[in-house]
């Protein structure tokens, strides 16, 4: 008798090690156990995936879900939906919420938060701070953690890490890929006056290309005298990525969709502060830069930085509004749209958001279209053409800064360990989040 699967896709057309090539997927107890032809009636329930193709699960490795203290802004069960829609099933989490992710108790109870009431799976950063350095190496081993981040600038009370010895001393302390904020405090400091009321554009002026440059290069110092592997957050400067390229060994790279997508001045006459984040969005010549990084193999990975704030809150004068936009719902169809306009290959694209984050995180059974691993699945639309609106949001921000852009290239479903989570942009079935485990820290 023939095997028979939960859940068939037929029809579609696959992106994973084996390059881009038609085969059906059978999924059997949550994870995928066949790829290649299958009768389709040995399926539970079968997709017709004819025209589509099928991708392994978009991991967005870089949100803000505000959750717990900041729930007006955004809250877990909101942004997962805005994930889910968006073709993401998981998401890694950032910790500077209130109170922030610095404890055991802290990051057990965002777990619990986000079990069974997330539509997608999750894992949580730990803040790194001189105050927890020694005890880093059990939190980063905890349930539900995918690391340490650290902000040396752009941050505030304990979670801000702006010296030498600080970063030093957390850097000394665990032994998984720690994630930077890299722009130096000191000079954001010295150049605060720079930031000239009620005009955003000069946000580059202020937090300038120099401000992240030094910065990464203090950085990567104490990397490399430690002998710690490192991932440098949402790169926004031409200048730090030859730099960057010279420590690949120790060194990964993300880049967001918004400084591969936006530039200045543009970005700021058309949109104000609707535009500020941090590290900000700059000329061309920096996005033709990061371009260039990811052709290159120098970008490992794209995340969005997803950090929603309230309309009121971004309408107020320079620099009173806060920076950061939102960007999980928003990731697949602009990253599909650069795959179609030609800036890079749809196998490069999965590279990315995809097996990039699989392999730097150590991921367990997530970010590959393979036998054993989780049935992750995000089926795409290359040929579909859609604006996106503030009305499709469904962070609780409810806009975009792409409102209004054409893309061609939508995610058409989002299959979450063998589940139909998201079918034609509707959420189906209650909420299953679990915790992303992780090879490093999996039980003995």
């Amino acid at each position: 008798m023939a095997d028979t699967y939960d859940l068939i896709l037929t029809g579609g057309t696959c992106v994973n090690q084996d390059g881009i090539h038609q085969a059906d997927v059978g999924v059997k107890d949550g994870k995928i156990a066949f790829l290649g032809k299958l009768d389709a009636a040995q399926g539970g329930e079968v997709i017709d995936a004819t025209g589509l193709h099928i991708l392994p699960g978009v991991i967005d490795t870089q949100v803000h879900m505000r959750e717990p203290g900041l729930e007006e802004k955004e809250d877990l069960e909101a942004g997962s939906r805005a994930a889910v829609l968006g073709g993401v099933t998981a998401v890694f989490e950032m910790p500077n919420t209130k109170p922030t992710t610095t404890t055991p108790e802290a990051l057990a109870d965002k777990v619990r938060r986000g079990t069974d009431r997330m539509f997608c799976d999750f894992a949580f950063y730990v803040g790194g701070t001189a105050e927890n350095a020694e005890q880093l190496p059990e939190l980063e081993s905890l349930p539900g953690a995918c690391g340490v981040k650290v902000f040396m600038g752009s941050s505030t009370g304990t979670l801000l890490v702006a010296d030498d010895e600080g970063v030093r001393h957390v850097l000394r302390h665990g032994r998984r890929r720690a994630a930077f904020h890299s722009e130096d405090e000191f000079r954001l400091r010295e150049r605060r006056e720079l930031a000239v009321f009620g005009d955003v554009s000069t946000h580059p002026v202020w937090r300038d290309v120099e401000a992240a440059v030094m910065c990464t290069k203090r950085l990567l110092k104490l990397a490399r005298e430690e002998g710690r592997r490192i991932h440098v957050l949402h790169i926004s400067t031409a200048e730090e990525l030859p730099i960057l390229a010279q420590h690949k060994d120790i060194a990964s790279v993300e880049a967001t969709p918004q400084h591969l997508t936006l530039s200045a001045p543009d970005c700021y006459d058309e949109l104000g502060t609707f535009a500020q984040m941090n590290p900000p969005i700059r000329e061309a010549r920096h996005r033709e830069g990061l371009w260039n990084a990811v052709a290159q193999g120098v970008v490992d990975v794209v995340a969005t930085d997803h950090a929603p704030h309230l309309k009121h809150e971004k309408e107020q004068a320079y620099p009173k509004s806060p920076s950061g936009m939102p960007g999980v719902q928003t990731f697949v169809p602009v990253m599909l749209d650069h795959v179609n306009a030609g800036r890079l290959g749809l196998e490069r694209l999965v590279d990315l958001v995809c097996h990039g984050p699989q392999r730097l995180f150590g991921i367990a059974g997530k970010g590959r279209l393979a036998v054993g691993y989780d049935a992750d699945i995000t089926v795409v639309d290359m040929k579909q053409k859609r604006v996106i609106t503030n009305d499709w949001i469904a962070s609780k921000c409810g806009w975009t800064p792409f409102n209004g852009k054409e893309v061609t290239g939508w995610p058409k479903g989002t299959i979450i360990r063998g589940r139909k989570v998201m079918w034609e942009d509707q959420i189906l079935g209650a909420a299953g989040g679990r915790a992303v485990r992780f090879q490093e820290t999996l039980p003995h």
